[in-house]
C-alpha cells in the first residue's frame, strides 16, 4: 500500500492534480486556500484585492507581531474598498476550492486546515472525497485518524477552535496506527518556523494522545519552515509533511 500525504497547499492546484500519481490514496492535511502567500506577496486573495503595496505592509506588520496594527490596517482597506467583506472573501474562496477539488484524486481523505471554510466544503468534494474531522477510516489494514483545524491565535484563522474542543476531537479517535491533522504536536523543535522567527500552536492534546495511545506515525503539516522536519516520541515517528504549495511534493508512506 502507498498512500501520497500533502497539507499547506494554499492554491497550489496544478501540483495537486499530480499529487496522487502512483499512490492507492491522497491524504491532505487542510490549508487548501491561499489568502496571502508570505514569499510571494503578489499571490492570494489579499493581493488580488488591495495590491502588491498593502500585502508588503501587512506581512511586514504580522512578522513583527503587530497584530492590533496588522488588524487597523485590515479594518482601513476594507473601508476603503466598500464591498461586503465576508462576500468578497467567500467568492474568492470558492473560486480557489473549485480548482482544488476539482484537481483531488479518487480517492482522498481530506481534512481542513485552519484557513479553510470547513461549511463551504461539502458543496466542492466529490464522491471520491472523504472529509474527515475527529474520525478514523482504515485503509490497507491501518486505521488513519484525522484531526482538523487548529487552535486559537492572535491571527484569528477561520477555523480555530477552543483547546477543549480540539481535544475532543483528539479523544474520539481513540487508538490509531496513524495520526493525521494539521497542526503538530505541542513539541518546540516541531511548532517553531525558522522564516516567521516564532513559535506556531502545537496541540498538547496531540502530545498527549501520542505519548499514551503510541501509533505508528503521526503526521501534520502548518509549520512552513519547521526547525525539525521529523522525529520519535516514543516508538511514534512525528513527521511535517512539507510545504506542498512550495515543494508540490507529496510525503510517502509505504507498507
Amino acid at each position: 500500500m502507498r498512500v501520497h500525504v500533502v497539507s499547506d497547499v494554499h492554491g497550489n492546484a496544478e501540483a495537486l492534480a499530480t499529487a496522487g500519481e502512483g499512490a492507492d490514496a491522497l491524504i491532505c492535511l487542510g490549508d487548501l486556500v491561499l489568502f496571502l502567500d508570505y514569499h510571494d506577496h503578489s499571490r492570494g486573495i489579499f493581493p488580488d484585492l488591495f495590491g502588491v503595496e498593502n500585502a508588503d505592509l501587512i506581512v511586514e506588520l504580522r512578522t513583527a507581531r503587530r497584530f492590533d496594527e496588522a488588524r487597523e490596517l485590515g479594518r482601513r482597506l476594507w473601508a476603503e474598498l466598500d464591498i461586503d467583506r465576508e462576500t468578497a472573501i467567500e467568492a474568492a474562496v470558492r473560486r480557489q476550492y473549485a480548482a482544488l477539488f476539482a484537481a483531488f484524486p479518487t480517492p482522498t481523505y481530506a481534512t481542513y486546515g485552519n484557513v479553510d471554510i470547513p461549511g463551504l466544503w461539502h458543496e466542492y468534494a466529490a464522491p471520491g472525497t472523504t472529509v474527515l474531522d475527529g474520525q478514523r477510516v482504515e485503509l490497507g489494514g491501518r486505521v488513519f485518524g484525522f484531526v482538523g483545524g487548529g487552535l486559537r491565535t492572535p491571527m484569528r484563522t477561520p477555523y480555530e477552535v477552543s483547546d477543549e474542543e480540539y481535544a475532543a476531537k483528539v479523544e474520539a479517535l481513540g487508538e490509531v496506527d496513524v495520526l493525521c491533522s494539521h497542526i503538530p504536536p505541542e513539541v518546540p523543535d516541531l511548532t517553531y518556523d525558522t522564516v516567521a522567527r516564532r513559535f506556531e500552536r502545537g496541540s498538547r492534546a496531540l502530545l498527549d494522545a501520542i505519548r499514551r495511545t503510541r501509533p505508528r506515525y503521526a503526521l501534520f503539516g502548518h509549520v512552513h519552515q519547521p526547525l525539525t522536519r521529523r522525529m520519535r516520541i516514543g516508538r511514534t515517528e512525528c513527521v511535517n509533511v512539507g510545504h506542498f504549495a512550495s515543494t508540490g511534493r507529496p510525503w510517502a508512506l509505504e507498507w
